[in-house]
Parts: structure tokens; C-alpha cells; sequence
């Protein structure tokens, strides 16, 4: 059964088109991965599915009474909200009926006869629906959640503005989970969320009955949950059955044979021509001439998709550093509470770290503390000699109206246009994404905009958190290739071991400090 047609959408920002008559259904139960490249379209295509863009053209169609789970990777949280509100708003439509039920008592005692029974049988069919639902032990299956997702531990009475990135995503998963939607959408699930629950996030959608649509860029996690792939490329939307490795080869395979028609027909094309300006001069010829030309002129021509810019990240290498980057003594770390126990760490020139650990130990308040961005509650951090630090953060709050290369050249003025254009480009940016906002990009093209100003800057170590967040495939292996050829120093941040395994020698893992039970 479908539960959403899409018919014939088109949809484009200013000049820049993102679909061009695009149509597919939905069937109940698909574990669908949908993919593509940065830009491709995918956040807006859930945008549009879910009502929140119309489309410039085109048809969105939900079957009856289908209820979606959106997680998007922008959600906001409401200040004000504890974790446990959020949580609870998932059964908001119950809370309505329950106000719909106390109304309706309250005005039993002055209805007519014809009212009471109407008024009765609407009471009845609210109470069956409450108790179907399990309204009445709501907080029960709220704490279920929440202990399974490591968020009693946080406080369910926490302000959920006080959360990192990864619990705020928790809690919005949690929330999910309890809403049970016919169709889950979920936009860069993985995004600041740990291993450990990447792997109960992956157990969850192997067990889900229902349909879901999954962006994401991680691979491993993708090939183990999905049985379809969607992939988004020129304005269009092709399905492939199977896991995205499946889908890969089968890509391949139609790419190669496209290109393939594409010689033989340019070949027969240069061979018409040629034969007609030949011989259409000529008395004896010029039937086989026009006869030629007719040909030409019904031929459906092959066109080649442009190839887009594969990204290259080479990080400018700076002098050589003292020999140690940054030594801590009994270093305790924290806002107004301590996040970790006193610590004592060195760093030494050209070792490569990645600091791992569970959501909210701390990891990032660590990287802002060692560049003295935050104070320290007890001891201190002292920085090596001759340091050119580049420092990737994980999020960056604001509404940014400046265009990509109004940004690049703030950081580098003496740059030509000319060589901002060609820096952007080698990052993996078209002109059409130079010229625009960094506000209306996509969170993978606004990541390649802030590794630009990081690989055209002079380094001797990097300090990274999260820099695969957003990035597509082949940005994220040319920025591993990238790393693992820098001569510098590294402390990375990273959740996914398939990137950071061959790019460090060292594993920090912060769990062993952190004076949070998570």
C-alpha cells in the first residue's frame, strides 16, 4: 500500500534548479536510504515531503491518517523545555483528547437528551482510543525511552537548551520512538551521536515495522539497515533495490554503459554529418544525403551529466613546532560543574589523537579549554612554542548572509577573485554554490566552506570536532587522504572509526576521565 505519492516535482533555489519532474511512491514498510551528494537536494526533499517548502511545481500526496516522524537535522528545542517535556509532547494529540474528554463531562449536566447520547458516544470512542494508546501509563514508557537511551542519567528535569549536540539529537530520537510514526524521516541521524548508540539506533531500525527514509552519510550504518536506495543526482530521483554497496555496483555498471552509447552515438553522429556535407551537393547523392539528415534530426541524442568537482583538501603545512603542543597539569574541565577529573596530558609534535567517548563527557569542552576558549575550573594547560593552530568546530550558531567568497576573502584579503574562486572550487563547490549564502547551503557545502579557510591557512596542528558531520563520501575520503598526509600534529574528535582508525595512532578515550555518568 503506497502511503505517499509523489508526482512530477520541481523545485529550484533562484537559478539553481534541485528537481526537475520528480516522481516516486512510498510503500508501507520500505527502509529506504536516500543519498547523493552535498547539495543534491536531499534535506529540502523531506522539507517539501513535509510540508514545511512548497514546491515550484508538482504534487505531495500522504495516504489518510499517516502519521510522520520527522528528525531533522536542524530541529530546534524550545528554551524552557526539560528533556521530560519534550518527551511527553510526543503523546501531545492524546493530551488534546483528554482536554476534549474533560470538556465534554463538564457539559453533560446542561445538554439536551439528542446532545447527551452524541456527546456519550464521542466520550466513549475518546476513552477507548486513551486506553488503546496506554495514556494512563505514559510516564512509565517516557522513563522505558529514556533509560534505554542513557538520558535517565542526564536528569529528565534538565533544560534541554543546557544539551550538547548528541543529547539534544538523543532526546529528539526518544521522542520519536515513543510517537510509533507510520514513516520515520530522519536527516544525518549518526550526526553527534556515539557509537554506542549509533548501534542501538541501528538495532532500532532493523526491528522497525514501519517505513523510514534515512539520510546519511555513514556508509556501515547505511549497507545494515536499508533495502532500498534513493539516490538524488542531476535533479533526479533513481531507485535501486538492495544495500547502498548493491547499489553502488549496479551505478557503476549504468554509468559505464551510458558512456559507452554516448562514443558509439557521437561516433554515427561525426559519420552522418560528415557523409551529408559530403555528398548533399552532389545530383547522384543527394536522396542518401537528405535521407542521412533526416536521420540526424529525429536522433535522440545521449547527454552526459556534467561531472561535479571532486573536493581536494591539502592542508598548507606551517614551521616546525616546539616539541610539545600543549602539556596539562591537574586540568579539571567544566561550566559551572566539573566535567572530568583532574588531568595531567601532553601532546608532542607530530602525534596524531582521536578523542572518543560518549555524548556530553566533555570531549569538546577538553579541545576549547587546551585553546584557553573556555577557563579552566582547577589546574592549567599550557600551550607549546611556535603554534599555528587551525581549529574546526562542530557547530557554528548564526544566520550567516555572507556569500562563500565574501567569507574566504574576510580570512584572506590578499587574495585575487581568482584564487578565492579556485580555492572554493577545489573544495568541492560549484559556481552556482560560490555565488550564494553560506546561510542557504547545505550542511555538507557549509563544511566544505570552513575547511577551505582551514586547508588555505598555515597550520602545524589541527584541533577537529566532528568534521565528517554533513560531508558526503567523497569529500569525506579526500579529507582522510588529507589528514593522513598532513606532517603536522592532530587531536581529532570523531565517532566513526572506519575514518579516524587509519588517520591517528593514539585513542584518547574520555570515558576514563569524565565525571559524568552517561
Amino acid at each position: 500500500m503506497s502511503i505517499l505519492n509523489v508526482e512530477h516535482l520541481t523545485h529550484g533555489f533562484g537559478d539553481r534548479a534541485i528537481f526537475n519532474d520528480v516522481s516516486f511512491r512510498l510503500l508501507k514498510g520500505e527502509h529506504i536510504g536516500l543519498v547523493g551528494a552535498n547539495g543534491e537536494g536531499k534535506s529540502t526533499f523531506f522539507n517539501i515531503v513535509t510540508g514545511k517548502l512548497m514546491p515550484d511545481e508538482g504534487k505531495i500526496e500522504w495516504a489518510k491518517n499517516v502519521r510522520v516522524g520527522y528528525l531533522d537535522q536542524h530541529t530546534a528545542l524550545a528554551p524552557g523545555m526539560t528533556i521530560r517535556d519534550v518527551l511527553k509532547s510526543a503523546f501531545a494529540y492524546l493530551f488534546e483528547l483528554e482536554e476534549r474528554m474533560n470538556l465534554i463531562c463538564d457539559s453533560l449536566g446542561t445538554a439536551s437528551e439528542e446532545e447527551m447520547n452524541d456527546l456519550m458516544e464521542e466520550l466513549g470512542t475518546i476513552q477507548d482510543t486513551l486506553t488503546m494508546h496506554d495514556f494512563y501509563v505514559i510516564d512509565a514508557k517516557v522513563e522505558e525511552v529514556a533509560r534505554a537511551l542513557g538520558l535517565l542519567d542526564i536528569g529528565l528535569d534538565r533544560d534541554v537548551t543546557d544539551l550538547s549536540g548528541g543529547q539534544r539529537t538523543k532526546v529528539l530520537l526518544g521522542k520519536l520512538l515513543l510517537e510509533k510514526p507510520d514513516i520515520l524521516l530522519l536527516d544525518e541521524p549518526t550526526n553527534y551521536l556515539d557509537e554506542e548508540h549509533i548501534t542501538w539506533l541501528k538495532r532500532y531500525l532493523l526491528d522497525y515495522e514501519n517505513a523510514f527514509i534515512l539520510i546519511s552519510h555513514d556508509i556501515p550504518f547505511l549497507n545494515e539497515v536499508i533495502n532500498l536506495v534513493y539516490h538524488m543526482e542531476n535533479q533526479e530521483l533513481n531507485r535501486y533495490v538492495g544495500d547502498y554497496d548493491h547499489f553502488q555496483e549496479v551505478y557503476e555498471v549504468k554509468k559505464s554503459q551510458l558512456e559507452a552509447a554516448y562514443r558509439r552515438q557521437q561516433q554515427e553522429i561525426t559519420e552522418l554529418k560528415d557523409f551529408v556535407a559530403r555528398n548533399k551537393a552532389r545530383v547522384a547523392t543527394r536522396n542518401m544525403a537528405m535521407s542521412r539528415q533526416k536521420k540526424l534530426d529525429k536522433m535522440d541524442v545521449i547527454e552526459l551529466a556534467a561531472e561535479k568537482p571532486k573536493p581536494e583538501f591539502h592542508f598548507r603545512q606551517g614551521r616546525t613546532p616546539g616539541k610539545y603542543i600543549f602539556e596539562t597539569k591537574n586540568l579539571v574541565i567544566g561550566y559551572n560543574e566539573p566535567l572530568s577529573k583532574p588531568l595531567s596530558l601532553s601532546m608532542e609534535r607530530g602525534h596524531k589523537i582521536a578523542l572518543i567517548g560518549a555524548n556530553g563527557i566533555g570531549k569538546t569542552t577538553l579541545l576549547r579549554s587546551i585553546l584557553g576558549l573556555i577557563p579552566a575550573l582547577k589546574g592549567d594547560c599550557e600551550l607549546g612554542e611556535n603554534l599555528q593552530i587551525g581549529y574546526f568546530e562542530q557547530e557554528i550558531k548564526g544566520d550567516n548572509k555572507t556569500t562563500c567568497i565574501e567569507e574566504i576573502w574576510a580570512e584572506f584579503p590578499s587574495y585575487t577573485q581568482y584564487e578565492v574562486r579556485s580555492a572554493l572550487a577545489k573544495c568541492g563547490l560549484t559556481t552556482k554554490h560560490i555565488e550564494s549564502q553560506v546561510r542557504v547551503l547545505s550542511g555538507g557545502e557549509q563544511a566544505k566552506v570552513r575547511l577551505c579557510k582551514l586547508v588555505n591557512k598555515e597550520t602545524n596542528v589541527l584541533l577537529l570536532d566532528e568534521p565528517t558531520n554533513h560531508l558526503d563520501v567523497d569529500a569525506k575520503a579526500a579529507l582522510k587522504e588529507a589528514l593522513i598526509e598532513y606532517k603536522g600534529s592532530i587531536l581529532l574528535i570523531c565517532h566513526e572509526p572506519e575514518f579516524y582508525r587509519d588517520v591517528v595512532s593514539e585513542v584518547w578515550d574520555c570515558s576514563k576521565w569524565t565525571t559524568k555518568v552517561l
